[in-house]
């Protein structure tokens, strides 16, 4: 089959176009900018790109199939000719990864307002130290496993991110009910993405949809700390495995300490020592992000009992060995340390919600005693550039001593009483002793943090500087760790 796919240098898009080659399809699309890294990885598998949306282009190309990415909208030029002519069948991402793959497959899906892509990238990590060969579909650039999407064997689980964000324009329906999850893994939720969800009750009954899905013989892993998830009630059709750090969970994260030299923390299942770990990845967010992990992985691979299915009742995951995770070497833009010197520590994080901001700067004050925290902070994100839940923002700013807030990505599609207001963050933060500034514009911003952080006199405390973006940053990051290099190699 000949496939097409819109906006296919996306993250999810593009690893979806090299699974699809991979299954032996001829794939070949289009995006706005075709840019790298998506762009050399789908080159290097013989995908053909183009530039823009052209539906005689389109036409000519006469693809069996098309995929429309859930950032395509009405008045795209190649989505208006789609709806005019009907010449071309065409579909949205999650449902074509369902009739394709995900349908033949034992499922495990991973979910939640935070953490999907690491915990995703943990369970084909895990399965595969077990010497499994799954298949994953992961929403980022991995360093383990070292790809984003690969099919694996058919007879082993398939592990995919499972995102709540609607499908695409033409379904409403959140990408993970289209993922037949064998195991759902619940990591947490909050309310985010206000541009489709009216409150968190509204993403409650989204959750509540997946669950009805999952059969008799497979398993919810969920949070069992997490008060909104508890609120979805009982779910008696399938089995149900409590993950977290109270008593009444099935998997307890016990001892957790994170200091300079890293972090540790143990599990326990139903009371029984199941393993240890000591690894470089910060936070109990990462810990708990490890549990559910091993808890998946180790369901999905528990042996049968009575002839009953893997994973079904009275099925434990302590059979999976825990010993791999101090290899796991995490995600890129995860907490990610870009440059590091005696004095200056850059770090750069995929944080756009409040929640993920504050776990980040609590462990980076561990990480780091001593230091003088340092946070700058895009609003890029569909609910982060709003109001929706700019309070909680400046209490998770609020943990870090210096405050730099960027220019609100495009601002002008807001009205200003409905956006993210920098200059109100800023009043707020220095009213309770912190520094605080921001500009109209990214560059500018720039100007400021390398002035007061490089400058002379910066030398004077170690500091850290985290990024927090769930875009580019107008390339403010690369420009600030150019700038440091070129002070330590002055010095």
């Amino acid at each position: 089959m000949k496939i097409y796919f819109m906006g296919i240098c996306g993250t999810a898009m593009g690893n979806a176009a090299l699974l699809a080659r991979a299954a032996g399809h001829e794939v070949l699309g289009a995006d706005t900018g075709v840019y790298p890294p998506m762009s050399t990885v789908l080159a290097q598998a013989g995908i053909a790109l183009h530039e823009g949306y052209a539906p005689a282009r389109l036409q000519q190309l006469a693809p069996d199939l098309v995929v429309i990415g859930n950032a395509m909208s009405r008045g795209n030029p190649e989505v208006e000719w789609l709806l005019d002519t009907r010449a071309l069948p065409f579909t949205s991402l999650p449902a074509l990864l369902h009739d394709s793959i995900l349908r033949h497959r034992r499922n495990l899906v991973i979910c939640g307002t935070h953490g999907k892509t690491t915990t995703t990238a943990l369970t084909a990590y895990l399965l595969r130290a077990a010497g499994r060969d799954p298949g994953f579909l992961i929403g980022g650039v991995p360093q383990d496993p070292p790809v984003g999407a690969h099919l694996g064997a058919a007879v082993d689980p398939f592990v995919i991110e499972g995102d709540e964000y609607d499908s695409a324009f033409f379904d409403k329906r959140s990408k993970f009910i289209h993922y037949a999850p064998r195991i759902a893994v619940l990591n947490n939720l909050e309310f985010d993405h206000a541009d489709i969800f009216r409150d968190v009750a509204d993403i409650q009954r989204t959750f509540s949809h997946l669950v009805r899905i999952v059969p008799r013989n497979g398993c919810v892993v969920m949070n069992g700390d997490d008060p909104n998830l508890r609120a979805l009630g009982p779910i008696p059709w399938t089995r149900v495995v409590r993950v977290g750090l109270g008593e009444e969970c099935d998997v307890r994260i016990v001892d957790f300490n994170e200091s300079s030299a890293g972090a540790s923390f143990a599990l326990r299942w139903r009371g029984e020592p199941w393993g240890a770990v000591r690894w470089s990845l910060p936070g109990i967010f990462n810990a708990r992000n490890a549990a559910m992990a091993a808890t998946a992985a180790g369901l999905a691979l528990a042996p049968a009992e009575a002839g009953a299915p893997a994973g079904a009742v009275g099925a434990k995951p302590t059979a999976l060995a825990l010993d791999a995770l101090p290899r796991f070497r995490g995600v890129r833009r995860r907490q990610e340390i870009l440059w590091q010197s005696d004095a200056l520590t850059v770090v750069e994080d995929f944080g756009h919600h409040p929640t993920a901001l504050a776990e980040t700067l609590r462990s980076l004050r561990a990480r780091f005693p001593g230091c003088t925290l340092t946070a700058a902070f895009e609003p890029r994100s569909n609910t982060a550039r709003t109001k929706a839940l700019q309070p909680a923002f400046q209490e998770a700013l609020a943990l870090a001593d210096e405050v730099y807030l960027g220019a609100v990505s495009r601002a002008d599609k807001l009205a200003p009483g409905e956006r993210f207001d920098p200059a109100e963050v800023a009043t707020v933060l220095r009213q309770r002793g912190r520094t605080a500034c921001f500009a109209a514009t990214n560059a500018a911003l720039a100007d400021q943090l390398v002035a007061n952080a490089l400058g002379a006199g910066a030398t004077d405390c170690r500091r850290l500087v985290v990024f927090f973006s769930n875009g580019s940053f107008d390339g403010i990051i690369g420009r600030f760790v150019a700038a440091a290099k070129g002070t330590a190699t002055r010095s």
